[in-house]
């Protein structure tokens, strides 16, 4: 079990949700958090608030992941005033729900600029000092959509099972090394996620009885920061559409069709 205390832990996307939660959980283990979104306002107010329950040290830089060249000089800006990264928390994703002939290529360029190609630009930043001391740990959230695609969610499908594949490979690339590599991949959660990606919520009302609560997601994401595994699938169950469909793809589009059809 590794020890989270001086730890340097920077999340990605942490002005809310999820990033936001972890950060929290993992400011009261002692870590040094490194915080980084787009909204300075936002981010702010959780470095306050850290180091006002906390001893914890917790410092912000603001970015929009999808401005490779903008995360190239800010990262170089990080590790040259905190050091080497422990932790590579890739939380920074969106998502917009519409049918196929209804979506806006605009937006699922946008959905690959920060949920792919953001992840992607943030990984290789860190990854030369973590080669470097041969440590380190990148936690790539993905989602149960990248495994199992459903009605009305192409895009944002599309953009998850990337991650995941990219995930996947890294992990096989650095299997030498004493870098782990981890994909999380939570069902439906109470974030504002949905505010953007359900405009008309009619999703979150389907749902609604199955959605994970933010604190408990973050609290099994710092379970996996201490205990590094290849996946972390939130909840069990929901995994085993996904097993299904990867074993009997056919059976499952027959049988799963109606039932995914929520948005």
């Amino acid at each position: 079990m590794k020890d989270l205390r001086n730890k340097n832990i920077l999340i990605t996307g942490a002005s809310s949700g999820i990033g936001e939660k972890v950060a929290i959980k993992a400011a009261e283990k002692g870590a040094n958090l490194i915080l980084v979104a787009r909204s300075e306002e936002k981010l702010k107010r959780i470095r306050d608030g850290i180091q006002e329950k906390t001893s914890a040290q917790c410092i912000y830089y603001v970015l929009d992941v999808s401005d490779l060249d903008q995360v190239q000089l800010i990262f170089k800006k990080i590790i040259k005033e905190v050091g080497s990264i422990d932790i590579l928390l890739n939380n920074a994703g969106f998502g917009i729900f519409d049918s196929i002939e209804e979506a806006s290529l605009d937006d699922m360029k946008q959905m690959f600029s920060v949920n792919v190609l953001g992840l992607i630009a943030c990984t290789k930043a860190v990854l030369p000092t973590m080669l470097e001391k041969n440590g380190g740990h990148i936690i790539n959230i993905a989602s149960q959509a990248g495994k199992l695609a459903t009605p009305k969610s192409s895009g944002y499908s599309a953009t998850k099972h990337a991650v995941l594949g990219f995930t996947n490979s890294i992990r096989l690339e650095l299997k030498d090394t004493g870098i782990y590599v981890s994909a999380v991949n939570p069902g439906p959660i109470e974030t504002n996620f949905f505010t953007t990606a359900d405009k008309s919520g009619t999703y979150v009302k389907n749902v609604k009885r199955y959605m994970l609560s933010s604190d408990r997601v973050a609290s099994q994401i710092i379970s996996l920061m201490e205990n590094p595994r290849r996946e972390l699938n939130i909840p069990r169950w929901m995994n085993v559409g996904s097993i299904l469909y990867l074993l009997f793809p056919s059976v499952a589009d027959k049988l799963l069709g109606n039932i995914l059809n929520k948005k």
